[in-house]
């Protein structure tokens, strides 16, 4: 075996990023096959289709407890969003490797994916280990760029240090151009936001300051740093404007959450939680 290849699979066993980190099934200027996805919020994603509105796509492979990928992660949705949200010249997706289920993805996109508008991802439910087979990838995170064309114009879109290291990669002639993104529209709307939780860190008590701008029957989970549901509590029908909850967590062990809060059965908002004692 050679020792790039012998380095890349000891990478991947370990979960740390290298620059060994490509796509191995596809050469570039080869002509990728077409897939289907569902991401976690339900929208479904056909390359081709969206290669035959004329953008380019980039693909970003991960998982959840990967380093380089968390560290990563803004910089990707930082393009997401300065390139119009997918509704221009650039569409974006992150491929989970297959061990990752939807509420896990969502995890880590809630706590590594920065501040910017996230793109859309894809977790086990979605048909991501499909992908990530095809694509024959090896270490995490592999970005690749694929044309309109439908062929892999980059294979390892790697070091990223900034957004501009992924924008250095499109082709010269692409005409990539930045653009605003939509307005959100009234679905996307974060209708309940978790304003704070106090004490930080908690001890077996936390207290939630909730914002409502919508009434409806409000629930709330707390998740593992691996995407487990270990809490669930329904806190009834609410109306609009702001309240304090008190929880018991003593029951749970020490380490980092995410607080999860859904508004008629809909996702509605997050915040980090960590328990120490």
């Amino acid at each position: 075996m050679k020792q790039g290849t012998l380095l890349a699979t000891l990478t991947t066993l370990i979960g740390l990023g290298s620059a060994h980190a490509q796509v191995q099934n596809y050469a570039v200027n080869e002509t990728v096959d077409d897939f289907t996805v569902t991401d976690t919020d339900g929208n479904v994603h056909n390359l081709y289709s969206i290669t035959a509105s004329g953008k380019h796509v980039v693909l970003d492979f991960f998982f959840d407890t990967c380093p380089p990928c968390q560290q990563t992660q803004p910089y990707f949705n930082e393009m997401h969003e300065t390139y119009g949200c997918n509704d221009h010249d650039l569409f974006v997706i992150s491929i989970n490797n297959g061990t990752d289920n939807n509420a896990a993805v969502d995890a880590f996109e809630a706590t590594y994916g920065g501040s910017f508008r996230h793109s859309p991802a894809v977790g086990i439910e979605g048909g991501c280990a499909a992908v990530d087979d095809a694509f024959g990838i090896t270490a995490y995170p592999t970005y690749c760029l694929i044309g309109p064309d439908n062929k892999l114009k980059n294979a390892d879109i790697w070091p990223i240090s900034n957004m501009q290291s992924y924008v250095n990669a499109f082709p010269a002639a692409s005409n990539i151009q930045t653009a605003q993104c939509a307005a959100v529209g009234v679905h996307e709307q974060q209708v309940a936001s978790l304003k704070g939780l106090f004490p930080v860190p908690a001890n077996t008590t936390i207290t939630l300051d909730v914002s409502l701008t919508s009434s409806g029957d409000l629930g709330l989970e707390i998740v593992d740093a691996v995407g487990r549901v270990t809490l669930a509590e329904s806190l009834g029908s609410r109306s609009v404007g702001a309240f304090n909850h008190t929880l018991d967590v003593s029951d749970l062990v020490n380490g980092n959450y995410m607080v999860r809060l859904s508004l008629n059965g809909t996702p509605a908002g997050t915040h980090k939680l960590m328990i120490a004692r």
